[in-house]
């Protein structure tokens, strides 16, 4: 199981998703442009030391990225608030790459489209979303609960 992060905007959530991963044993991957220089203070100091611990891939683009999940067979699992189905009614498989978008825009449609999932994490109506690391964090961990890879 992978964790994919499109164009993230905010250093501190992605270095918060390192160290997750790096915790857990599970490989991130970037899909850029980023919204911050990776080389980042901010990014640095809320990874940490972690990021000497995880295996991570940095991708040029969605279209690079897109190939080489296609070449590796693994299966695209959207994380959106624009569907109704539940992360915890999903099966999930090892193979999987958990898809998060950006933290303002999450991902374009056409990307919706494409991917062999989309998934949510239910939640109130009231309120819009959970911050993007907490969300890796609840659905890497059922992921892996599932998966018996903890």
């Amino acid at each position: 199981m992978r964790i994919a992060l499109y164009q993230p905007d905010i250093p501190q959530n992605t270095g918060n998703i390192f160290r997750l991963g790096a915790c857990l044993g599970v490989p991130v991957d970037i899909i850029e442009p980023t919204g911050f220089i990776f080389d980042d203070k901010k990014f640095k100091r809320s990874s940490m030391d972690y990021i000497d611990y995880i295996e991570y891939k940095r991708h040029i683009n969605w279209e690079s990225f897109y190939n080489w999940t296609q070449k590796n067979k693994f299966r695209l699992i959207l994380m959106t608030t624009k569907t109704k189905l539940s992360l915890y009614k999903f099966e999930f498989h090892s193979s999987d790459v958990l898809l998060f978008g950006r933290e303002s825009a999450g991902v374009p449609e056409d990307i919706h489209k494409i991917v062999d999932h989309r998934l949510t994490i239910p939640m109130k109506e009231e309120v819009r979303s959970i911050n993007l690391s907490s969300s890796v964090a609840l659905v890497i961990g059922e992921g892996l609960r599932q998966t018996n890879s903890i």
